[in-house]
């Protein structure tokens, strides 16, 4: 039975995973993942009872009941390094015992849904839609840390989106799938779903070029240009790929839906989106 020192699985003084600052008794099996700490309470907004409420830096967490069903929204804050810190320690909560430190010899699969927003890459996907991430694209470094199996046909997403784009030699990308079934049940006649780009900053790694110069300036309009079999590379965004890509490998089932708050080919940004954002979270919370 393996035993996890300390060090290597931190606990705070009450016994709570260290940085989400939660006991076990305290986590739904249905999880909605936010990056936003305020956006929990919208999503708590529509729950019947809330049962627990904590805050710890920034992930935001309430557990309550949702047309019978037992439901934790909590905040991540941004980027896959705190998608790390999240998968792990709600992975630890419900399958190791975290009095003896020991591995649960039967574990319990999470149904993982992140509600973020996202910026569109394609022209002809409207403001405010909802886009499902069917695969996540990782510009980022956490997968590689981990001894993560890949499907040959995400090893071939990932070789014919990298040769295409033409990234710096520095970077090394990685696909990854959602979970299927958990993503069907997300899609309506109004849903869009393709390709995401999840990237490890808002600025550069996005195309963005404010004062300093980048190295990928424009590179928003070369991803939306990628097709495949009918695959589109339809957003960004900073969490699905560490999120698809832990979750699995630890035997959860995640998915992501977003809303589309920027259109990179038009310029255009949302000057609001609370509605449209309540109307989304709402569909999750029933779908799922």
């Amino acid at each position: 039975m393996k035993y996890f020192p300390p060090t290597e699985l931190a606990l705070n003084s009450k016994g709570e995973v260290y940085h989400l600052g939660l006991l076990p008794e305290q986590l739904a099996e249905k999880i909605i993942l936010v990056g936003d700490q305020d956006r929990v309470a919208l999503v708590s907004s529509f729950f019947d009872h809330i049962e627990f409420t904590s805050r710890h830096r920034e992930f935001v967490c309430q557990t309550g009941l949702y047309k019978g069903k037992r439901i934790t929204a909590l905040s991540t804050g941004i980027g896959t390094d705190n998608i790390d810190i999240t998968i792990n320690e709600i992975d630890a909560l419900v399958n190791i015992n975290l009095k003896t430190r020991t591995e649960k010899p039967n574990k319990t699969s999470l149904e993982i849904v992140r509600i973020g927003t996202c910026g569109i890459l394609q022209e002809s996907i409207p403001l405010h839609s909802h886009i499902i991430s069917d695969y996540a694209f990782g510009l980022d470094n956490v997968a590689h840390f981990y001894e993560i199996d890949f499907s040959e046909r995400e090893k071939f997403l990932a070789a014919e989106l990298s040769a295409f784009i033409k990234l710096p030699n520095t970077i090394h990308p990685y696909a990854v799938g959602s979970d299927e079934t958990l993503s069907n049940r997300l899609h309506t006649p109004h849903t869009f779903s393709g390709i995401t780009i999840t990237s490890s900053g808002f600025y550069g790694p996005q195309g963005r070029q404010l004062r300093l110069p980048t190295r990928t300036a424009d590179i928003q309009l070369k991803f939306g240009e990628f097709e495949m079999n009918g695959l589109l590379v339809c957003n960004f965004e900073m969490e699905s790929s560490a999120l698809f890509s832990l979750g699995r490998a630890l035997g959860h089932r995640c998915a992501t839906i977003c809303l589309g708050v920027a259109n990179r080919p038009k310029q255009v940004f949302s000057t609001g989106y609370n509605t449209e954002m309540l109307a989304l979270i709402e569909n999750v919370l029933n779908q799922i």
